[in-house]
Formats: structure tokens, sequence, C-alpha cells
């Protein structure tokens, strides 16, 4: 039996479309800002603390709109798999960004031309889904 590691991610978007992709310290794949779920813990508030942790944006969970969870192996973790609590969260301004805990690197692309190694749930599962319309913004 395959593993499951709990996590919430997020899709940030800004105001041009662009999504924002983390890389973990000593890793290569590009994925969601999020993590694990603790025990006890609301996927939001998972979802809200690791964001402040990870990359310093300081957000309420009525910011967020839950889009579906998802499973996909684990991009750092052999023999694991994610489930994945998905939800969108849409920038209307500027966004100070900074790499923190054990990200590396936080980078704004193209959802259509990512050209990045990406974790699967990333490259396999959101991406696709984003480019494909499926994942609908509130305006």
């Amino acid at each position: 039996m395959t593993k499951e590691i709990r996590i919430s991610a997020a899709l940030i978007l800004d105001p041009d479309g662009r999504t924002l992709l983390v890389r973990k310290a000593g890793t290569r794949a590009f994925q969601q800002p999020g993590g694990k779920i603790d025990p006890g813990e609301s996927p939001e508030s998972a979802l809200c603390r690791e964001l402040g942790e990870e990359i310093g944006l300081q957000i309420g969970a009525d910011a967020l709109r839950h889009l579906g969870r998802f499973r996909a192996p684990a991009a750092n973790e052999p023999g694991c798999q994610v489930v994945a609590e998905l939800f969108l969260l849409r920038l209307s301004g500027e966004a100070d960004i900074a790499a923190g805990a054990e990200i590396a690197e936080a980078v704004w692309i193209d959802p259509a031309a990512a050209g990045l190694p990406l974790a699967p749930l990333t490259g396999k599962e959101i991406l696709p889904r984003l480019v494909a319309g499926l994942f609908r913004a509130p305006a």
C-alpha cells in the first residue's frame, strides 16, 4: 500500500494570469506553494500557515477558494502519494513574495509555457487543468 501524505496547496494567480511555483531546497521540481496538514488542522489553516512560512504571504482563509482534491506521486518522497486539497488564491495586485523556510526559489510563470522541471501534481494535474480553463477565477 502506498503511503499517502495529506497536503494543502495553492494555485496562486497574479493579475496577468501567471502562477507562482516554488522549489524546495535540495530538490529539482517546482510545485505549488503549500505543505503538510498537521493533525487537527483544517486544510485552509494549514495553507495559510504554510504560505506565511514558505513565501511570507499573510492571508486569511476567506481569500481561498477550494478547487478540489487531487492525487499524484510525491515529488520528493519515493513510494508516497500526495493527496492535495487545492485552493485558488487570486492576487489583485503586486504581492511581496520572498522565499523562506525550506524554499530555495519562488518564480512566477506562464502556466502554458512552464519550461521547468515540475512535480507530478503540478505538471500532470494542476497546470493542464489551468491551461484548459477548468479552474475559473472569480472576477
